[in-house]
């Protein structure tokens, strides 16, 4: 019996994700292999191969698995999973695993265990409840289990010294798909990716206006930083909603976080209490955010943003 991560990527590069989920799996004490499904992407496994403590790497390339449709994508895991026994499957709590997990879970006919924080033991995980103002420990009986990993909840693996042998496999669908991919429209920035950057300045309805959100940026740039957002902001049109960090958005844990005008809605706090280092900028000193701070800086935030960006 053993453990199959399903690989997060571009096509081009493996994402740190997928780092964080094999330290996951690790926790299980078996052999752990790797799948990678896409079009030309050799290169992907050939780095999945060079992580440390892996089986082997299963290269699935095909055309109907370039943009990463979550039906050719199923079809492809159950492709490997019929021909194995593996004991866990094992994916990324982004949208990427969001997307697929549950369909292979139903065709298994088993549970899901989704946004898993910690392994108690081989049988028995920690999740995050009720927004996160809970941890419940959950238990599973299933012969197969289908599990969902909280990235920042795992360090990364190492990425190099690994030699795992990489087998090409030929992606046979059985059926024909119910989607087409039309168009992948990307926000194009210079600035870190928000789930992997160390550093992450986010603005709130406070701000009052796009045009105002402005100072965020601008104090992002200063700290190489990327840029995130409360709902609120969102909703209130501020900024694109890929910027959203919070339970219906992006779940964040850098080395620093800056939460300017941000209240700290129990939604919000979810996405991002695990940063390092949490700076709160509110002119309310009885914002929720203060309780789970490290600094706290109580003001008017059109005085204080110039001034801090200012003196960086």
């Amino acid at each position: 019996m053993s453990i199959l991560v399903i690989a997060e990527h571009d096509n081009e590069e493996l994402k740190p994700s997928t780092l964080n989920v094999v330290t996951a799996a690790k926790e299980f004490g078996e052999a752990i292999d790797i799948l990678v499904m896409g079009e030309n992407c050799q290169k992907v496994s050939k780095q999945a191969a060079s992580i440390q403590n892996i089986n082997k790497v299963y290269c699935m390339s095909d055309a109907q698995l370039k943009n990463h449709l979550a039906e050719p994508l199923t079809a492809g895991t159950m492709q490997i999973v019929k021909g194995d026994s593996y004991k866990y499957i094992m994916s990324p709590a982004s949208t990427f695993g969001k997307n697929l997990l549950p369909r292979i879970s139903a065709l298994l006919d088993v549970q899901q265990i989704s946004d898993v924080t910690e392994v108690v033991s081989a049988s028995s995980f920690k999740r995050p409840v009720y927004g996160g103002q809970a941890i419940a420990t959950v238990e599973s009986n299933d012969d197969v289990k289908v599990i969902t990993v909280r990235v920042t909840a795992f360090d990364a693996a190492e990425a190099e010294g690994g030699q795992a042998q990489v087998t090409e496999v030929a992606f046979n669908p059985t059926e024909d798909f119910g989607s087409t991919f039309v168009r992948l429209e990307v926000a194009q920035s210079e600035r870190p990716e928000l789930t992997g950057a160390a550093r992450v300045v986010s603005g709130g309805r406070a701000l009052g206006s796009k045009e105002n959100f402005k100072m965020i940026e601008d104090l992002a740039d200063k700290l190489g930083a990327a840029i995130g957002a409360s709902r609120a902001a969102v909703d209130a049109g501020y900024v694109p909603n890929d910027y959203q960090v919070g339970q219906t958005g992006k779940v964040v844990a850098p080395e620093l976080y800056i939460a300017v005008g941000i209240s700290g809605a129990i939604q919000h706090l979810a996405g991002m209490k695990d940063s390092k280092t949490i700076v709160a900028i509110n002119k309310d000193e009885d914002a929720p955010i203060f309780q789970i701070a490290d600094y706290g800086l109580v003001g008017d935030l059109f005085d204080i943003l110039p001034e801090l960006t200012e003196k960086l």
